[in-house]
């Protein structure tokens, strides 16, 4: 049931008995704020034009109507021109009993929409790192958020396997690699590769303070480096297709994506499609051959390929370079066409860094103007970047914090945490490493996506992995102290089935009432593309739990009907935070 839309029609039942039909006054219904008393509260100023009475009178007169008329209504109040509501006990003992019947709880049905997300997006010449993070954590979560929204998801990767940035790495291996490999190095490829990227970022500094010092302006030397012009030579072999460049190219590339795939399965996202840019670069250059002979495009006198945005707000855009080679612009325009084609997709989600927004609105702009509709379908979630206490990363100076190191020093962490705080007494060296690394990843995938998308975000390590607060490591040990009750209540053979007429504390109807919230929460979330509405509510579902356990009995409650619906609750809370950090990908202990 749709609670807010059954207290709205019951009002508007009540409303139009008094004042007769409504003819466009707003029936407004918000939740009761807490420092009140009440459920829901009806917001009455837009019916005193129809009421010809005060706020507080019309408010009265609309409350006593409301308790007459509808019975799951027990009582209200009036503060000023609003109308407090309180729904009966009972009422949210019979929503509490279709919780717990209903299977797939926050599982919406299914809408018929395909929806494509791409995230993670790396380039072959590093090893992924903090930013790559936030990004794959943010895209696979709204994943699993849209999925849960009753839509069939495509999860996707675009690497960016080409260009001269892969070059740079692939020639500083030929310098000065001296045939070194993963197997003889003992690296993992993508660390490897970045190795010499960072390598030839150093020679290249070098050369281009000797030509400096011998009197060249630095814009020269940049380019007369002789590593730059060694780089660019090979990307024109590479795209000549040469079999010696090529080579080197795939078998590099290969140690990367053994690498990334170690990372993506630590970091627990996976993806069902992987596209890779020197495939799909060619792809735009038929809608450009088609937006020039549409006479949207034109040539400039080098034979480079634009449009012209300013019309719009924007500026010129190129689309091809002189020498028939694509640019970024006109991969994605081929990419995204044929994503559209090819999948029948309702919409296509690009999870990319803010430092993307004016790209993105390019595209969809070319698209639209080459008369593809389907371009309003695709939305850019734009994300902040991700800072440390140190300040700002940079992969060409290798001062990035590596995703590798990063994900080890958390498990590490959560070890050295748990173990102090007894949080593993009594478990297996199994079971140990087991909850170390649930608690590891779930402290950082907690802290990194309860902030909203659209934030920078200051990432702390051990700030994340403290078992107080709002952090993941709280809502882990929540689940794991409801289970733990639940054993006990197994292995005491207590009958949690047990019927019977019982009243609900206030606590207790404040659960209910939270996990009444979850679908519509669920909904919110990918309205908004926002893991972050999910982590708030599993966060406030734990605190609250948290406070209705210290201060009231379960076990021990000696009234046999009530301590079986409390650990039917109890059981209900620990479903609903498991289903909640499901969709932000993080796993949930037994036990702690």
């Amino acid at each position: 049931m749709h609670i807010e839309q059954f207290v709205s029609n019951a009002v508007t039942r009540s409303v139009e008995a008094l004042y007769g039909p409504l003819a466009g006054e707003s029936i407004q219904i918000q939740k009761t704020r807490p420092e009140f008393t009440g459920d829901y509260t009806l917001v009455v100023f837009p019916l005193l034009k129809r009421s010809r009475k005060s706020p507080e009178a019309t408010a009265t007169e609309i409350g006593q109507r409301i308790v007459a008329d509808t019975p799951e209504v027990e009582a209200f109040n009036v503060i000023k021109g609003f109308l407090n509501l309180s729904l009966r006990s009972g009422f949210w003992g019979e929503r509490f009993a279709e919780i717990a019947a209903d299977e797939h709880f926050g599982q919406a049905p299914a809408t018929g929409r395909t929806v494509m997300v791409e995230y993670s997006s790396p380039n072959t010449n590093k090893p992924l790192h903090l930013g790559h993070i936030r990004n794959n954590l943010l895209g696979y979560s709204v994943a699993r958020i849209l999925e849960a929204n009753g839509h069939r998801v495509i999860k996707v990767n675009l690497v960016n396997d080409r260009g001269i940035h892969i070059c740079k790495s692939m020639l500083a291996w030929q310098l000065y690699g001296n045939g070194e490999t993963p197997a003889s190095s003992g690296m993992k490829g993508d660390h490897l590769v970045g190795k010499y990227y960072v390598e030839f970022d150093k020679h290249y500094k070098a050369q281009i303070k000797e030509l400096t010092a011998s009197g060249m302006s630095e814009e020269e030397a940049k380019k007369k480096a002789p590593v730059m012009q060694q780089a660019q030579e090979m990307l024109r072999r590479w795209e000549a297709k040469d079999p010696e460049v090529y080579s080197l190219w795939e078998t590099m590339n290969g140690w990367v994506y053994d690498g990334f795939d170690v990372t993506y399965k630590a970091l627990g996202v996976e993806f069902d499609k992987v596209y890779y840019e020197s495939q799909t670069y060619l792809l735009g250059k038929n809608l450009v051959d088609e937006g020039l002979s549409k006479g949207i495009f034109f040539r400039k006198e080098d034979n480079s390929v634009w449009i012209d945005l300013t019309a719009d707000g924007l500026d010129q855009k190129l689309l091809l370079r002189g020498d028939g080679t694509s640019v970024y612009m006109t991969q994605d325009l081929g990419t995204a066409f044929r994503r559209f084609e090819d999948n029948r997709l309702d919409d296509m989600i690009y999870v990319v860094g803010n430092e993307q927004n004016y790209h993105f609105q390019v595209l969809k702009l070319v698209l639209k103007k080459l008369g593809y509709q389907w371009s309003d379908n695709i939305f850019h979630l734009s994300y902040g970047m991700v800072e440390l206490p140190e300040g700002k990363m940079k992969s060409r100076e290798g001062t990035v914090v590596d995703a590798d190191d990063l994900i080890a020093d958390m498990v590490e962490t959560a070890r050295e945490m748990s173990q102090t705080l007894g949080k593993l007494d009594g478990c297996s060296a199994q079971e140990a490493d087991a909850i170390s690394r649930m608690v590891g990843l779930g402290a950082l995938k907690y802290f990194i996506l309860k902030v909203d998308p659209k934030k920078t975000m200051l990432f702390d390590p051990r700030e994340s992995i403290d078992f107080n607060g709002n952090t993941g490591p709280f809502i882990q040990y929540t689940h794991a102290r409801i289970k733990s009750i639940l054993r006990k209540a197994a292995e005491a053979g207590i009958d949690t089935g047990l019927a019977g007429e019982v009243s609900y504390v206030p606590e207790e109807i404040g659960l209910i009432k939270t996990l009444c919230d979850y679908p519509q929460t669920v909904r919110a979330a990918a309205e908004n593309f926002s893991p972050s509405l999910i982590g708030a509510y599993v966060y406030e579902l734990a605190k609250s739990f948290n406070g209705y356990y210290h201060d009231h009995s379960i076990l021990r409650e000696e009234n046999p009907a009530v301590r079986a619906m409390r650990l039917r609750l109890c059981a209900q809370v620990a479903r609903v935070i498991s289903l909640g950090m499901k969709l932000l990908g993080i796993e949930v202990p037994e036990r702690m």
